[in-house]
């Protein structure tokens, strides 16, 4: 199955945009509540969505496997709890890409998402995460640009 992209022009400079996917206290802005992100080639890029609970509704233990500074970004990914069976298995994770680049003052981010199998329970999964990841970059829009984000998926 093809990946799954989303992308939108952000009214921020590159480095802001870069820090923001790269530096914990800035990912919980926009996000999740609560991350732990170790920014350089296989370091960690959690998130956690309840961070009351660490152990579900998260990308724990998910690391990055690309880093190259201002530029690309990636890192292993798990779904939320409903599809954990398939999708947050270590031989099933998926990978996401996020490419940055700079247009007259503003940034394009460009996030790929890899790895979709062929089932029932995959198209769901994937046809989740694209409404996810468009939540995402819409929050991430919001808050380098107005100074507010909504945090993505967090559970009520």
């Amino acid at each position: 199955m093809s990946a799954l992209q989303v992308e939108t022009e952000i009214e921020s400079p590159l480095e802001l945009v870069w820090l923001a996917f790269t530096q914990t206290d800035r990912v919980i802005q926009w996000f999740a509540p609560d991350a732990n992100i170790e920014p350089r080639l296989g370091g960690a890029y959690e998130l956690f969505f309840d961070p009351s609970n660490r152990e579900q509704m998260g990308t724990k233990g998910c690391f990055l496997t690309l880093f190259e500074p201002k530029e690309r970004l990636g890192f292993t990914w798990k779904g939320p709890d409903d599809y954990a069976a398939i999708m947050n298995q270590d031989h099933a994770l998926t990978y996401v890409l996020v490419t940055l680049s700079e247009l007259s003052g503003k940034t394009k981010v460009v996030i790929e998402h890899f790895g979709w199998k062929e089932s029932e329970e995959w198209d769901k999964a994937r046809a989740w995460h694209e409404m996810a990841w468009s939540q995402v970059v819409a929050s991430l829009k919001s808050a380098l640009e107005t100074g507010k984000g909504d945090l993505c998926c967090v559970p009520e």
